[in-house]
């Protein structure tokens, strides 16, 4: 009788122990994520099983609870029972338990990203990163000498200074840090451009080609022409000719800019008024691409000391100021 009771026991055994093996490789390959993806943010700190939890309570997966048994089996079988990492992550359609293990032990986390494009000015930045809801933001009610301090810049005008790109970052990523980011960039981009120059320009330092290179930026929305408006510059400089160039004037005027230059406007003295100073003004007056950057340190060789709209994005050069104002009154008779 005994031996019949332990037989049937080994045979219950046998039985649940085959069960739970097929349930449990059944489990592990199992989709956890069927309609759509799931974005899931896991706390520093989190234990295990509170990682777990998550899955109910923030994602909406409801995990049976043999399941978190599983989950806890598979995960000391992985070797991750205390390796998965904080951050945000995307669970895609079809992902597994064990794809789901794996991926918080990697710490990829979910990407965002921020986009500066070239000929934004830092004030476009700071509103962008501001409205950035991804970012972990820190510098409301900082000025901009303060934010070059923090970044461990020794300038104290931030325009200019920040590489145009897009920038990818993990989600609470500080506003600071993208700034840090862009600005080694751009210290990066200017110095390996610096260091291939030509010989005999009119800009002595590498802060000067950042200036010069902004106003190209500013000045064509052809790309083919940044060599051309930075050779007409560079003559100009070379000549000691004013550079007389609109976007210097705009910056200059600030928040008064409505959209229209006026005689008055160029006949105001500002430092960026380059209609009535000499040479550079002091500062940049937006982000300059690469390409502006090289444009100014290998200008176009030519004769041309002016340029005027064509009223389609594209520029008309001279030589000479009779030919130029030929070319502006063409300009005038099609608008």
């Amino acid at each position: 009788m005994i031996l019949r009771s332990i037989a049937v026991l080994l045979l219950v055994l046998s039985v649940v122990l085959a069960w739970a093996w097929q349930d449990y490789q059944a489990f592990i390959t199992r989709p956890m994520v069927a309609q759509e993806s799931v974005i899931m943010e896991v706390a520093k700190g989190s234990s295990f099983r509170s990682i777990i939890l998550q899955l109910d309570s923030q994602t909406g997966l409801q995990q049976a609870d043999i399941d978190k048994l599983w989950f806890e089996i598979l995960a000391r079988q992985l070797g991750l029972i205390s390796q998965l990492k904080a951050g945000e992550y995307l669970l895609p359609v079809g992902q597994t338990p064990t794809e789901f293990l794996l991926l918080l032990g990697s710490g990829i986390t979910r990407q965002h990203s921020i986009t500066f494009p070239e000929g934004w000015t830092f004030k476009q930045i700071r509103q962008t990163l501001s409205a950035d809801k991804n970012l972990k933001l820190t510098l409301a009610g900082i000025s901009d000498s303060e934010i070059l301090q923090k970044i461990g810049s020794p300038y104290t005008h931030p325009e200019g200074l920040f590489f145009p790109d897009t920038y990818r970052f993990e989600k609470s990523t500080t506003d600071v840090a993208i700034l840090q980011r862009a600005y080694q960039k751009m210290q990066q981009v200017l110095l390996q451009q610096w260091q291939n120059k030509e010989d005999g320009l009119p800009i002595k330092i590498s802060y000067e080609a950042l200036i010069l290179a902004s106003i190209v930026e500013k000045e064509t929305a052809v790309p083919s022409e940044r060599p051309a408006i930075a050779g007409v510059f560079t003559r100009r400089l070379n000549k000691g000719m004013r550079l007389q160039t609109d976007p210097t004037v705009i910056y200059g005027m600030g928040e008064s800019y409505q959209g229209n230059i006026r005689k008055k406007d160029l006949q105001t003295l500002t430092p960026y008024n380059t209609y009535k100073i000499n040479g550079l003004p002091p500062t940049p007056i937006a982000m300059p691409g690469v390409e502006a950057i090289n444009a100014v340190l290998h200008p176009a060789k030519g004769n041309s000391l002016y340029f005027v709209a064509n009223g389609d994005g594209s520029h008309n050069f001279s030589a000479t100021l009779s030919e130029h104002n030929r070319a502006v009154q063409a300009y005038l008779r099609k608008r």
